[in-house]
């Protein structure tokens, strides 16, 4: 009796771990690529102080690898976008979009910047969808710009 028990104590064990597993997430095959991407939801300014500002869109969910990057090309200069910010993100499988937002650190305050985005797999492949320049304006210092509010979680 205590034998059976020792075995069902150990296969819940064993069970649990398996459920809650990073390893097991890394070891499903990666989900179908998406034939095309586009960006559904255009670039926009979500927030800025004068200092960091987060640039934030959306686009189908591009498949491949859950391990993504939203990438972020910026610059004082249209023809110089020669800063560049990513943010790491696990592509949802379930879910038809993917939202993307970058942080972008060291700005300027009462600052124009220009900016590009795109996204890429975890290889740094590119999913094939990449915005016109768009810009903003960092606000004086102090101050705050909120275009969205945050999401939960």
């Amino acid at each position: 009796m205590d034998n059976l028990v020792t075995k069902r104590l150990i296969a819940a064990m064993i069970g649990g771990l398996l459920c809650v597993s990073p390893i097991l997430a890394q070891m499903m095959p990666p989900a179908p690529k998406a034939p095309s991407v586009a960006i559904t939801q255009q670039p926009t300014l979500e927030s800025a102080y004068d200092d960091i500002a987060i640039i934030r869109w959306t686009t189908d969910n591009p498949g491949g690898t859950d391990d993504h990057f939203a990438v972020v090309h910026y610059g004082t200069s249209p023809s110089a976008l020669t800063e560049t910010a990513k943010s790491h993100i696990r592509l949802n499988r379930g879910h038809s979009d993917t939202m993307f937002r970058v942080r972008l650190y060291g700005l300027q305050p009462q600052t124009t910047y220009y900016y590009t985005v795109t996204s890429t797999g975890g290889n740094g492949t590119s999913d094939g969808a990449q915005s016109a320049v768009g810009q903003f304006t960092t606000p004086p210092a102090g101050q705050r710009i909120m275009n969205y509010p945050q999401p939960h979680g």
